[in-house]
């Protein structure tokens, strides 16, 4: 694990948080240099596949030397064992595209910030009694920023991240931003199947960096 840092306030800080996976370690390895080459200094990893946790540990032994201060997010987290293997492997925080008591119990016993999924009033109420700070609001498409407007006042203390299907465009990222989000997720919008099948790391670089102007201009 890296140094310890205030993970929603770095999320804020960056504006979004760039998310994907892929089973090859090398693959992963290039994606990431490309973000962080683009600017970005946290980075969601997804629990998708196979060779996750094996990657996973592979990507954060490397990090010292090819990412200084790089934070390494792991997500789709949904038991606690999973959340156990990534602490262990140097996950800096947990993602899960749900709530749950046990993931979360497992995240603080590791010491590690815990970002639920949440989708109802009903689960951000959950995850704030559970010590949460920072909510991921999944699938945000289907919520939209009307949703971040009407939850916000009621929850002054929590803050929000939309993730599913945000665009890396100023109409899109701007109405969430103007909602009262933090930060947005992007995923297959920013990191998409057809880059990676083309290996076209520079263009992940760009896009990223576009992305990031985009959060200056809009908020």
């Amino acid at each position: 694990m890296s140094q310890p840092a205030d993970i929603p306030a770095l999320i804020k800080q960056q504006g979004i948080l760039p998310l994907f996976y892929h089973d090859d370690k090398d693959v992963s390895t290039a994606v990431i240099s490309a973000l962080y080459s683009a600017g970005i200094k946290t980075i969601e990893y997804t629990n998708r596949g196979a060779q996750a946790l094996d990657n996973f540990s592979y990507l954060s032994a490397q990090r010292d030397a090819l990412w200084p201060g790089l934070q390494l997010g792991i997500g789709t987290i949904k038991d606690a064992s999973s959340a156990t293997d990534f602490a262990k492997a140097g996950a800096d925080y947990i993602i899960s595209p749900g709530f749950s008591t046990q993931v979360a119990a497992a995240a603080k016993d590791a010491g590690l910030p815990f970002v639920p999924g949440c989708m109802t009033p009903s689960e951000i109420m959950q995850a704030e009694q559970h010590g949460v700070q920072l909510v991921k609001l999944f699938p945000g498409n289907l919520l939209g920023p009307a949703f971040v407007s009407a939850v916000k006042e009621v929850f002054p203390r929590l803050q929000f991240m939309p993730t599913g299907g945000v665009e890396v465009s100023e109409e899109n990222m701007g109405a969430w931003f103007k909602s009262g989000v933090i930060a947005v997720g992007l995923g297959s919008k920013l990191v998409s199947k057809a880059l990676l099948e083309k290996r076209d790391y520079a263009a992940i670089e760009n896009l990223t960096r576009q992305a990031l102007a985009i959060v200056a201009r809009v908020r």
